[in-house]
């Protein structure tokens, strides 16, 4: 019985089927259903039509058949009892002439009536509106080619109220089905929006990392450009092939800052205040650029301290020499554990934080991680950003990212950065000025 219910509803199963006990209590409602209809059934049409009881217990059973074939089948099942009602009906008409008025019911009996409205039931939760429509007029049709066409006897007519009863079941299945198919779509629009939030959640995460990046590599270009062209002063009679050489690197280096700077442009938010500016990206000296450099590992003792006054119990260790790294590695890494700080601040406040670095000779090991919060926190509406970003970042660089939970309720974060000793800093340029 478990392997035939399933685990999860499939297109045949019966309605309100989300659940697997409903599914188990609507295959037991319908079993019983057939049941009654062919044992109880049989003897009311042994009484009322004088049919054998072979006979009646038959055509009964062909009802009860139709019922359970209803649910995996609907069309057949209707064929069926629709011919084994007018059948019995066909049979039953030499005893409504020997009968006293007012007479049984026909040409719909009450096992039979009670069964063709399961049927149309069963039907209307799988067949859609306009099959069900068909359905509905060929039984009227039929309905009314026995009890008017084929008139005959004494007996109580059934065929208005019975017409009556099939649209109510019809009617019933097919808003069923239409909630059903609401339902459905309202899922797969769900899941749609939810794809495309992820989807923008992730570009979003992109533009914010790259934009971050920019700084750094403008940067290198800005100290290239100076190189070159400080150059040929600190050489004696330079050739005219170095100075060539040196002045398109200059050029090279200039060209691709103002490319970098336009695709930054693009970048960057488009609603800016400056309509005169529409990338927001100001002109040279303007004070368009970042008030501060972006934060490398250097900065972590302030980001903790900022942490602990937030109101969190924070520790940290530093495992290895500390040796620098290239500037994109140490600001993915000082972002990764401010964001991994912040979650744990939203999510489990009044917890105890470890943060280790670890300098390796492959690379940079990080690990944040917080013990469970004092208090019950309610889930975060966030979008998502924070593990997302962690992992573009680790993603870019080569590295990854692994957070999951702890066994004491907390949480970690985990993350590997390679990278390489970076040269010496060329903060100042040859000249001795600070470079942009």
């Amino acid at each position: 019985m478990r392997a035939w219910l399933g685990e999860a509803p499939t297109r045949n199963t019966p309605p309100f089927s989300r659940h697997r006990w409903a599914r188990l209590l609507t295959y037991l409602l319908i079993g019983w259903t057939a049941l009654a209809i062919a044992l109880a059934g049989g003897a009311d049409l042994t009484g009322s039509y004088d049919l054998a009881h072979p006979v009646a217990l038959l055509a009964t059973s062909l009802q009860a058949v139709a019922i359970v074939l209803a649910v995996r089948r609907p069309v057949p099942a209707w064929l069926l009892s629709l011919a084994a009602a007018a059948v019995t009906a066909l049979l039953a008409r030499p005893h409504l002439e020997t009968v006293r008025p007012p007479g049984p019911n026909w040409p719909w009996s009450t096992p039979v009536l009670l069964a063709h409205m399961a049927v149309l039931l069963l039907f209307a939760l799988r067949i859609r509106f306009r099959g069900t429509i068909a359905v509905l007029l060929v039984t009227a049709l039929v309905t009314y080619v026995l009890e008017a066409g084929m008139d005959t006897g004494h007996y109580s007519g059934t065929g208005t109220i019975a017409v009556a009863l099939f649209a109510i079941a019809t009617s019933v299945g097919g808003t069923l089905r239409s909630r059903q198919e609401a339902r459905s779509e309202l899922v797969q629009q769900t899941t749609i929006t939810a794809e495309e939030r992820a989807r923008r959640t992730l570009l979003e995460e992109r533009s914010r990392i790259a934009r971050e990046l920019h700084d750094v590599v403008a940067h290198h270009m800005s100290v290239i450009s100076i190189q070159a062209q400080v150059a040929p002063h600190l050489v004696k009679d330079p050739s005219d092939e170095l100075l060539e050489n040196l002045a398109g690197i200059r050029g090279n280096a200039l060209e691709a800052l103002t490319e970098l700077r336009r695709v930054l442009g693009v970048l960057r938010s488009e609603n800016p205040e400056n309509p005169e500016d529409p990338y927001g990206l100001g002109g040279p000296g303007t004070g368009a650029a970042p008030d501060a450099p972006q934060p490398t590992l250097a900065r972590l003792d302030a980001l903790i301290e900022n942490t602990r006054a937030a109101g969190l119990d924070v520790t940290a260790e530093v495992v290895g020499e500390v040796r620098p790294y290239a500037p994109g590695v140490e600001l993915s890494a000082y972002r990764i554990v401010q964001e991994a700080l912040s979650n744990a601040l939203r999510h489990a406040p009044g917890s105890t934080v470890h943060v280790e670095v670890g300098h390796f000779p492959n690379g940079l090991h990080l690990v944040v991680a917080n013990s469970a919060p004092r208090y019950p926190v309610p889930p975060s509406p966030g979008a998502g950003h924070g593990l997302l970003g962690m992992r573009e970042r680790a993603a870019m660089l080569g590295g990854h990212v692994t957070a999951e939970r702890t066994s004491g309720g907390g949480f970690s974060v985990t993350a590997f950065l390679p990278g390489d000793i970076a040269p010496a800093p060329s903060d100042q340029s040859p000249t001795g000025e600070q470079t942009p």
